[in-house]
């Protein structure tokens, strides 16, 4: 079958690789309808996550239809359509019956490498390096889904493919900062980033009953696609003041919840760029940590900080002492979808949740290296580039 393979750092081609097969028998085998690239995987073509081998299959956000299961699935039957979270779940742990689904104790299969890197292995992830598990992921004609009665989840009918698409990841990766970020009703909320988990984010927020919720990023078009389609308020930060225009609105206080929806590779305009730049090319520090200090900077006191951005390992000049002294609660995770997919998808049947905007750009699977060139450099206004096998 064809997929898209990670070959280097930024060189990613679509190579022939062995179908996938029936290894355990909760698994099943999907032909994938569509799969869409993330912002977490630039870092993975940047080189800045360290443990891919040539030709690993890259992806982790996709849907499509059941063509085998093995005899121990017995919530999907061959011809059935689902969206597939990024995360593998086992559904039996004692992190996954507390909803904890990012943190699964059965499903990376390299736990080693971050044990020693963080103290404790996260659950597997499709398509996202050997230190989360070494598994195949969705840029490709077929995929194999382990523990496949809670990794899989039924589309419910109504929702177009498109639009289910983004239930795999996106959504609720932004639902659950708006969730655990503790969004009450007449919140203020800012959101640091406005590509998709950004964007779902902000509608999150909303729909919790957010007052006023700001999206704050240096993209015109994607701010421009934010406020169309939802209506928020949006800072451009290279020519606004972000600090001064949060006080304003807010009685000089700063939003009430402040989500980073941006990663370890954040830019900024000014010179802690520079700065964090030069220090992760000196290999002094991994991550650029610039949208999480400006979320922690510009949170009230008492309020919420939490962290979406995919991190790596360590960062520099973190304001710990702002943390502190202002009394915040500081909270992140990788997105447990199995416990918002369901939810969503009916809000998304229920016209409640937009996700098919964000598909910019819908291309077969051939154009795929092309498609992450538009997605990586921000050419022709891409949002996100969407293949279909």
């Amino acid at each position: 079958m064809k997929a898209l393979c990670w070959e280097g750092v930024n060189d990613v081609r679509v190579q022939n690789v062995p179908d996938p097969r029936i290894q355990n028998d909760k698994d099943l085998i999907l032909k994938v309808g569509l799969s869409t690239s993330c912002g977490s995987d630039l870092h993975l073509l940047t080189g800045h996550i360290p443990f891919m081998q040539a030709g690993d299959v890259i992806g982790h956000e996709f849907m499509g239809e059941v063509v085998e299961t093995g005899p121990g699935v017995t919530r999907h039957k061959v011809g059935d359509r689902v969206v597939v979270c990024s995360f593998i779940g086992c559904g039996e742990c004692w992190y996954c019956g507390r909803g904890l689904w990012s943190l699964c104790d059965n499903t990376n299969t390299n736990p080693g490498i971050t044990q020693g890197l963080w103290g404790a292995d996260p659950g597997g992830i499709f398509g996202y390096s050997h230190a989360m598990g070494g598994f195949k992921g969705s840029h490709a004609e077929y995929v194999r889904v382990p523990f496949a009665d809670h990794t899989a989840i039924p589309i419910p009918e109504g929702v177009d493919d498109l639009s289910a698409l983004f239930a795999s990841d996106s959504v609720p990766t932004g639902w659950m900062g708006a969730d655990l970020g503790g969004v009450q009703p007449g919140d203020v909320v800012a959101v640091w980033g406005c590509g998709a988990v950004g964007q779902m984010a902000a509608r999150a927020a909303q729909l919790l009953g957010a007052e006023r919720v700001f999206v704050i990023d240096r993209f015109g078009y994607r701010l421009d696609q934010a406020a169309r389609t939802f209506g928020v308020e949006t800072l451009n930060y290279e020519n606004t003041d972000v600090g001064a225009a949060l006080r304003e609105a807010t009685g000089g206080r700063g939003p009430d919840v402040c989500i980073e929806a941006v990663g370890c590779e954040a830019h900024s305009p000014g010179p802690q760029h520079i700065y964090d730049q030069v220090k992760s090319k000196l290999k002094l520090e991994t991550d650029r940590p610039i949208a999480v200090r400006e979320a922690i900077h510009n949170c009230r006191k008492g309020g919420t900080v939490f962290v979406l951005g995919v991190f790596a390992g360590f960062v520099d000049k973190f304001p710990l002492g702002a943390v502190m002294n202002k009394g915040l609660t500081l909270r992140g995770a990788q997105q447990h979808g199995q416990r918002y997919i369901p939810m969503l998808l009916d809000r998304i049947a229920k016209g409640e949740l937009s996700t098919g905007h964000l598909a910019t750009h819908v291309l077969p699977l051939d154009d795929a290296p092309r498609g992450y060139d538009l997605f990586k450099n921000k050419k022709d206004d891409c949002v996100r580039a969407v293949f279909r096998p």
